[in-house]
């Protein structure tokens, strides 16, 4: 795969006269993509995505014709765990240091959800007003998203068990993190503590690397997916790392950057979003170096809320119900253990549609101990009696199985009107409960 990208060539910035033919093409391919997205909404089909679809059919350079005209290039973002609650951090970090930054905001870190978002902002001849572009992509599509447009820097943030049937066995998806490093153009930050990303910095020649990591005391609370089986790595494996956690605190955490020790809280909630503000600032530092004004740097990152569905908290009924995705072992485990169970009332809904994963195996990777003083309340989803059964194994108790999600949650929060709530949740359920959820409050569209 690798050999086959180094091989595609990178297209050169236009001259005065291909400029205006680029403009002109430009222009076609805009109005062809509004078009589809109006017809899309009319029809009440295609998703998102699907304008950005069409122009990718008519128009394979659009993508790569745009990007590179912004003045401070394109930063990605990929990786099994924590793509959009990352991506969101880097923007507002960028942003807090007076940046103009274009994202694909919608979360569809596809080519043509990339090509989507762009047509909702770019001008009619092609340009977008930004400075810079932060993109989250899906680690086998941003391997095709590098031989159109090479990055000029890459966050690569892990590598998990994650949707088998779609992605293959984890080395398929550490080598297409590997692509991603080696089409990066200036500067590559890795997860230190990841042995299969900490290993992509031996493949890469004249980038840039730099990593984030976590304390000696913190190194157990987030173990990679070698960590299951053998242990951490020794701390001589491991190189010096630019951003490092500290320490979790109640309201955030304590950094290390560049030897200087610093605390903030963080509206993000749970601590795999703390080791998410790592990766972050690290990138940022990096893309910005010398330039970077680190006291601004803190103050967005203290500010910046969660992304959707991401720890996302709302107020429902007047008390508080949080949504956190879980997808895999590691970020179900994470997600159990960053919140207190105690005095909550919990519904878990797991669907296996396509964008979810069919292979619901995993769940029998994750240990439920934690829910079984309070129990469940409520199971829900396409997979709620394979959910059932796991927790029967681990002895947690759960009242009900409703597989209607709006049956579900319509009984969930009429039954438990008094306690603060929680939902862990697949993909597509969450994306399901929060259509649901916005009939009891305010939920941000996207």
């Amino acid at each position: 795969m690798s050999s086959d990208l180094r091989s595609s060539p990178t297209p050169s910035r236009p001259g005065p006269l291909g400029s205006a033919v680029s403009a002109l093409s430009s222009v076609g391919s805009v109005l062809l993509g509004r078009s589809a997205r109006a017809v899309s909404k009319l029809r009440g089909s295609g998703g998102s995505a699907f304008p950005g679809l069409v122009v990718e059919k008519v128009d394979p350079h659009f993508l790569a014709r745009t990007l590179h005209r912004l003045p401070r290039g394109v930063i990605v973002v990929s990786g099994t765990n924590g793509k959009t609650t990352t991506t969101k951090m880097v923007v507002e970090l960028l942003r807090g240091q007076g940046l103009k930054v274009f994202t694909n905001r919608s979360g569809s870190n596809f080519t043509r959800g990339v090509v989507a978002s762009i047509l909702g902002e770019v001008r009619l001849n092609g340009r977008l007003d930004a400075d810079i572009a932060v993109l989250e992509l899906d680690e086998a599509h941003a391997v095709h998203f590098v031989k159109a447009v090479r990055p000029d820097h890459s966050l690569l943030l892990n590598v998990m068990r994650d949707q088998l049937d779609r992605f293959g066995e984890i080395d398929t998806t550490a080598g297409m993190l590997r692509a991603i490093a080696q089409h990066t153009d200036q500067g590559v930050v890795l997860n230190r503590e990841d042995p299969r990303v900490r290993a992509i910095a031996h493949n890469l020649g004249d980038q840039r690397v730099d990593y984030f990591g976590l304390s000696e005391s913190l190194r157990s609370h987030f173990p990679s997916d070698d960590d299951f089986h053998s242990g951490p790595a020794a701390a001589a494996d491991r190189p010096e790392a630019d951003v490092v956690l500290e320490e979790l605190t109640e309201a955030g955490g304590r950094f290390t950057l560049d030897g200087e020790t610093i605390s903030t809280a963080l509206t993000v909630n749970g601590a795999y979003n703390t080791f998410n503000a790592a990766a972050a600032l690290a990138v940022v530092r990096q893309a910005l170096d010398e330039t970077v004004d680190s006291a601004a740097l803190i103050a967005s990152l203290a500010k910046v809320s969660p992304a959707f569905g991401r720890g996302e908290s709302l107020t429902v009924q007047g008390r508080p119900l949080d949504l956190v995705l879980v997808k895999n072992p590691s970020g179900f485990r994470l997600g159990l253990s960053s919140f207190a169970s105690s005095g909550v009332a919990t519904m878990i809904a797991i669907n296996d549609n396509y964008a979810d994963g069919r292979d619901m195996s995993w769940l029998w990777d994750v240990e439920f101990d934690s829910l079984a003083e309070e129990g469940v309340r409520m199971i829900s989803g396409v997979r709620a009696y394979d959910m059932a059964l796991r927790l029967k194994y681990d002895d947690v108790a759960f009242d009900a199985v409703e597989t209607d999600l709006q049956a579900a949650l319509t009984r969930f929060l009429d039954e438990n009107p008094d306690q603060p709530a929680r939902i862990f949740c697949t993909y597509t359920a969450m994306l399901g409960l929060r259509k649901q959820l916005s009939a009891y409050t305010e939920v941000e569209a996207f």
